[in-house]
């Protein structure tokens, strides 16, 4: 009927890594947070 009631599929690079944010944000704080204890623990 109308091509109105097409779906449309993103393909933009950007909006593919936004949807990871929550996740790697937090991921990637936690780990560098591990890291510097670890260093700190270590030439301590």
């Amino acid at each position: 009927m109308s091509a109105h009631n097409d779906t449309h599929t993103s393909d933009d690079p950007v909006e593919n890594v936004v949807k990871h944010i929550p996740v790697v944000i937090p991921a990637a704080g936690a780990l560098l947070i591990f890291l510097l204890a670890f260093i700190a623990v270590y030439m301590g």
